[in-house]
């Protein structure tokens, strides 16, 4: 469709969270009255933009029903009537946060970006967190704040040094078939894992000091991009090695059959465990103090971004 005359095309990222409890997923669901993504409302909340073009969000990565996000991000084209000049990347943030309807999604920032940027082809690095609790015996000793945020687990302790050795079997770049689960539109099943580290949680604010025999747990992978539910089957085999049910070389052999149905690595860790932590972008040269880069994040945000000059991998999607 070609611009109206005297009228602008802007492109902009904007970085959001959400609560994944609520919906079925990030991307948006269409014709169906009961099912909703994040998306959904993102797209309803741009309506209110007036926009001459509707907006749609491109998502950077698509995270499954119930898996939340500390921070994910999309592009978006926004296309204002003739004479009107493109809204500032501050007043876009601030519009959308105004008008979303759903007080588990939040807008954390916007940026403009190039015409040809891509929010999912551009990302550099994905990081995912996942959090375990053990000590919880029943579902009523984990507080209310922390349930749908965290998967509880009956066992006192985990072999932690164990789960980190396994975990150096997956770094590295590997065809990872073994923990792609069915459904995934990945032309390839090899991705380079950068990093995966089990470390302790400080302790969550939202547990009471009497409840001490509760020990938090944050799981970590960082990687391009993931295959489908990549994350949770591989954390599923980790708290399996954590938990004696597996030997640390066993995870080499899961890694190396290719095989998605074999005993342990079928199972998938549930979904309200998981976080999109991070997606990164390459600077645009300029300012690389304001950037987050690669393997280096900062206490600014993107300013300016590119295109990957390597060929794009298939979208996240967890």
């Amino acid at each position: 469709m070609g611009l109206a005359a005297g009228s602008v095309m802007a492109r902009y990222l904007v970085y959001f969270q959400y609560l994944g409890t609520d919906f079925n997923g990030v991307a948006a669901v269409r014709g169906c009255q009961r099912a909703v993504g994040v998306q959904n409302y993102l797209e309803e909340a741009a309506k209110r933009l007036n926009s001459v073009v509707p907006v749609k969000f491109t998502i950077s990565s698509r995270t499954d029903a119930g898996v939340h996000a500390l921070c994910n991000a999309a592009h978006l084209d926004v296309q204002r009537r003739s004479g009107q000049p493109p809204f500032s990347p501050e007043v876009l943030a601030e519009a959308l946060n105004a008008h979303l309807k759903h007080p588990a999604i939040r807008i954390l920032q916007a940026f403009r970006v190039p015409s040809d940027f891509h929010a999912r082809h551009a990302a550099t690095s994905r990081t995912y967190l996942y959090r375990l609790v053990t000590g919880c015996h029943r579902p009523d000793q984990l507080s209310v704040f922390e349930r749908n945020r965290c998967w509880a687990l009956r066992a006192g302790c985990l072999d932690v040094d164990a789960m980190r050795e396994a975990a150096q079997h997956l770094l590295g770049t590997h065809d990872f078939s073994a923990f792609q689960s069915a459904g995934s539109p990945a032309t390839s099943s090899v991705r380079t894992l950068r990093r995966a580290s089990v470390s302790p949680d400080p302790g969550s604010p939202f547990v009471l000091a009497q409840e001490n025999r509760l020990q938090f747990w944050n799981l970590e992978f960082e990687s391009q991009s993931f295959l489908y539910r990549q994350v949770r089957r591989m954390t599923s085999v980790l708290v399996a090695v954590g938990l004696g049910t597996l030997m640390p070389a066993q995870v080499k052999v899961i890694l190396e059959s290719r095989d998605p149905l074999g005993r342990h690595q079928a199972r998938v860790a549930p979904a309200h465990g998981l976080f999109l932590k991070s997606v990164l972008y390459r600077s645009l040269g300029g300012n690389p103090a304001s950037v987050q880069r690669e393997g280096k994040e900062t206490s600014g945000w993107p300013k300016n971004l590119q295109l990957e000059t390597s060929k794009p991998k298939t979208g996240d999607l967890e």
